[in-house]
């Protein structure tokens, strides 16, 4: 199994540096161009991968060791097949987090997304042990459910940012390019490791369009709804009981 997971690791890691350096060889127009392209496709997997993580939360240990049990079961070929499923499921995340460090570096803080990201693969490899060994007591749910609106609140910057790359670029233009302007404030600008940190992080600009700010607020508010609410209920479980009642009083 590791060997696949080690594979799979090589191969993303290698994947985010050949993209990372065809853009840093990028100049003015075409490089906010392609910053707006990798940040709108992080926005694209981010958003997939939210509504995934609620709908898979209950169920996402039981479908990893069904999968593990049916390839056990199989007997011959049985360490290729956990190999081969490792390898596609570690793949499939790394290039993803491969694509949300680049976007997060466009803020020009890529040694702090270079730490933060090796914090969060130090943290993913303790939850996945606890998942491996003791799933049944982490609460998967609401793990799944903060770590959603960690990503909304990522997507939502990285979709503002795309606006700005775009302006930048002069494809899209502007109603009102300063609805307010923080510049005054060193502590809040990039040139702090605090502004840094927030506009890697949350896609905070001291300057913003009336478009970043529309954008920024509307997936915000319009995601983290479609996420954080209930699941309306239906009527197969009631009647499910129901019928379950009725033959416990036969």
């Amino acid at each position: 199994m590791w060997s696949g997971v080690g594979l799979a690791v090589g191969i993303s890691v290698a994947t985010g540096v050949v993209v990372h350096t065809t853009v840093a060889e990028l100049e003015g127009t075409a490089e906010m161009r392609a910053f707006a392209v990798i940040a709108l496709s992080a926005v694209v997997v981010l958003t997939w991968m939210v509504f995934w993580m609620r709908t898979h939360a209950r169920v996402i240990k039981g479908e990893l060791q069904h999968s593990i049990d049916a390839a056990v079961s199989r007997g011959r070929g049985i360490w290729w097949a956990v190999i081969l499923a490792s390898f596609f499921a570690v793949l499939r995340e790394g290039i993803e987090a491969a694509l949300f460090l680049m976007a997060a570096a466009t803020a020009d803080s890529g040694t702090a997304v270079l730490i933060g990201g090796m914090i969060g693969l130090a943290i993913a490899i303790v939850a996945g042990y606890l998942v491996v060994l003791g799933g049944k007591r982490l609460p998967m749910s609401k793990f799944f459910r903060v770590t959603g609106v960690m990503l909304i609140v990522f997507a939502a910057g990285l979709l503002s940012r795309s606006v700005l790359f775009l302006q930048t670029a002069g494809d899209l233009g502007s109603l009102w390019d300063s609805v307010y302007d923080l510049n005054a404030h060193t502590w809040l600008t990039i040139e702090s490791e605090f502004g840094l940190f927030l506009t890697a992080m949350v896609g905070w600009d001291t300057r913003p369009s009336i478009e970043q700010v529309v954008v920024h607020l509307g997936y915000l508010l319009t995601v983290g709804y479609l996420f954080l609410r209930r699941p309306k209920a239906t009527g197969t479980a009631p009647r499910g009981r129901q019928a379950a009642a009725e033959t416990g009083r036969d």
